[in-house]
C-alpha cells in the first residue's frame, strides 16, 4: 500500500520553445493582416457589405433549419429507451428471470442492514449483467430509503482505467457523488493509500451499506511490472476492508466481466477474501432479442416501425453473441437514419444501413486502443477469414500472414505462441472467438478463430492505421490465398 501506484502530477507538456513558436506564429499572422490592409487590392467596402449579407443569409439558413427540425415530430418519441445503459422498468427485462432472481436473493439482505455476499457476474457482452445489477440495486435503494437505511451503489466501469491508483480515485469520486459530499484529497500527487483512506472516510460517514459494482473489471490490468493484475489487488483491498475495521459500513463487491476465466488471474489472497457467488449470463437467442426490442418499441411513435425491422435487428444481433446492446443500438441508429433522410417510417433498408454503421463503430472502438502488434495479428487473421468459405481462420495460417505483414512494415516479429496469445486477448472484446481443432489423430492441434463482425469490416477499419495502409491489399490477398492453398 505504499506509493507504488500513486499518480504523478502531469506537468504542462509545452516547453518554453513551444511558447516561443506559438507567439511567433501569432505575431506573423498579425503582421500579415496589417500588411494586407495597406495593399491596393484590399477589400472594398461594397465587398465587405456583400460578404456580411452572405453571412447573415447563412446564419438565417442555419436558424431556419434548426427551427424546422424543432417543429418536426420525428419518429423517435423516447430516446432514453434506446439507450442500452438506461435502467428500464422490471417488466421490460426479458430472458433473465433466473439471473434476476439469483442476484435479488443474494443482495436483498442489505434491506435488513446486513452485508450481502460478494458476486461475480460473467458472460458475453450485452447479456444483461450490468442491467440486472443496476435494476436490483435501484430497488434496494428505494426500499432502504423508506426504512431509514443509508444504502449506496458505487459503480465504476474499469475499461478506461489504467492503474490501481486511478481506479481507487474513480471509486472516491463516485462515492462522493452518491453521498453528495466533497472530496478532500487531490487526484494527483498523493499515494494510493491516501485515496483509499478518503474512500473509507466517505463511505463510513455517509452509508450503512454499500455495493461496489466493478464493471468490465478484467480490463483493469494495471502496471505490467506488478506480479498480479490491478483488478486482483482492488478485489483484495475492498473485500478485506471490513475485516480490517477500515470500513464500518456493510460492503459487498459485485465484479462484472465478459471474461469467464478472469478469476483464474486473481491472486490467492484476493480469492480467499473475495469468495464470490457466481452468476452466469449466457447469450440471448433471436427470440429473446425480439422480445427485448418489442418491449422498447414504444420508444418510437405508434405505427412508424415496419413489421420486419425488429426481427431483422434481432437476427443481426443474434449472430454476434446474442448481444442485446447491439440489438438496441441497431434500432436506434435505424430510426435516426430514417429521421435524417426525412422518411416517415423505419424500414428494413434503414436496419441494414445501421448494421454496417454500428459494426464499423464497434470495431473502431476496439482497435483504437490496441497496440500495433495486436493490430497486425488481428489484420492477418481477418484477412485469412475473409478468404475462407466458413469465415474462420486457422492460427497456423494467420501466423504466416502475420509474418508477412511484420516484414512488410519492418515491425518486430514475435513467435507463434505470442501471436496466439494476443489473439486470445482480443476475445475479451467479444470481437473474436476460437475453438481447438485437429486434422485427425496423427495431426497436430491448432486454434480456429471466428469473428463476431464481418472480417471485411475489420480489415477496412484497421487500414485506417497509416502503417497498415502502406501494405498493398492485393499483395496481402495474394499471400493469404497462397497460404490457404498450402493448408494441410
Amino acid at each position: 500500500m505504499g506509493t507504488d501506484d500513486s499518480d504523478r502530477s502531469r506537468a504542462d507538456s509545452r516547453t518554453p520553445e513551444d511558447e516561443t513558436i506559438t507567439n511567433t506564429d501569432f505575431r506573423s499572422e498579425s503582421t500579415e493582416s496589417d500588411v494586407s490592409e495597406d495593399r491596393p487590392d484590399s477589400t472594398h467596402p461594397e465587398d465587405i457589405s456583400e460578404s456580411t449579407t452572405t453571412t447573415e443569409k447563412s446564419a438565417q439558413s442555419i436558424e431556419d433549419m434548426l427551427l424546422e427540425f424543432d417543429d418536426e415530430e420525428g419518429l423517435i418519441r423516447d430516446r432514453s429507451l434506446l439507450d442500452p445503459n438506461y435502467v428500464v422498468e422490471e417488466d421490460r427485462i426479458v430472458g433473465r428471470d433466473e439471473q434476476l432472481q439469483e442476484v435479488t436473493k443474494m443482495l436483498r439482505v442489505a434491506l435488513g442492514d446486513n452485508r450481502p455476499p460478494n458476486l461475480f457476474l460473467y458472460g458475453p457482452s450485452g447479456t444483461g449483467k450490468s442491467l440486472i445489477t443496476k435494476a436490483v440495486c435501484n430497488n434496494i435503494s428505494r426500499i432502504c430509503d423508506s426504512r431509514d437505511i443509508q444504502f449506496g451503489t458505487i459503480e465504476v466501469n474499469c475499461q478506461d482505467l489504467d492503474t490501481l491508483g486511478v481506479a481507487v480515485y474513480e471509486l472516491v469520486q463516485q462515492a462522493a457523488d452518491e453521498a453528495n459530499v466533497d472530496i478532500q484529497v487531490p487526484k494527483h500527487g498523493v499515494a494510493t493509500k491516501e485515496k483509499w483512506d478518503e474512500l473509507y472516510r466517505i463511505v463510513n460517514e455517509n452509508f450503512d451499506s454499500v455495493v461496489f459494482v466493478l464493471d468490465e473489471l478484467d480490463m483493469l490490468v494495471g502496471r505490467r511490472d506488478k506480479q498480479e493484475p490491478a483488478f486482483s489487488r482492488l478485489l483484495y483491498q475492498l473485500s478485506r476492508a471490513g475485516a480490517n475495521n477500515e470500513l464500518s459500513a456493510h460492503v459487498s463487491v459485485v465484479a462484472i466481466s465478459n471474461d469467464t476465466k478472469m478469476m483464474d488471474a486473481v491472486g490467492s489472497r484476493a480469492v480467499s477474501s473475495f469468495t464470490p457467488e457466481d452468476v452466469h449470463f449466457d447469450d440471448y437467442d433471436a427470440n429473446q432479442l425480439q422480445s427485448i426490442l418489442r418491449r422498447r418499441e414504444d420508444a418510437f411513435y405508434e405505427d412508424v416501425v415496419d413489421d420486419d425491422v425488429i426481427p431483422l435487428a434481432a437476427a443481426f444481433a443474434a449472430q454476434t453473441h446474442g448481444d442485446a446492446r447491439k440489438a438496441i443500438d441497431l434500432i436506434r441508429v435505424a430510426g435516426e437514419l430514417a429521421e435524417r433522410q426525412g422518411d416517415t417510417r423505419v424500414r428494413e433498408e434503414h436496419v441494414r444501413a445501421a448494421q454496417a454503421k454500428v459494426e464499423k463503430n464497434r470495431v473502431l472502438e476496439v482497435v483504437r486502443g490496441i497496440s500495433t502488434q495486436k493490430k497486425l495479428c488481428l489484420y492477418a487473421t481477418a484477412a485469412v477469414a475473409a478468404e475462407t468459405d466458413t469465415g474462420a481462420a486457422r492460427s497456423t495460417t494467420g501466423y504466416r500472414v502475420y509474418q508477412f505483414l511484420t516484414e512488410a512494415i519492418d515491425a518486430d516479429q514475435y513467435h507463434q505462441e505470442t501471436y496466439v496469445n494476443k489473439m486470445k486477448e482480443l476475445t475479451t472484446y467479444s470481437l473474436v472467438d476460437f475453438e481447438r481443432r485437429s486434422h485427425g489423430p496423427s495431426s497436430g492441434m491448432f486454434l480456429e478463430f471466428q469473428f463476431a463482425e464481418r472480417p471485411d469490416t475489420i480489415l477496412e477499419t484497421l487500414r485506417e492505421d497509416s502503417r497498415l495502409e502502406m501494405v498493398s491489399e492485393d499483395e496481402v490477398q495474394s499471400v493469404v490465398k497462397a497460404q490457404i492453398r498450402n493448408q494441410t
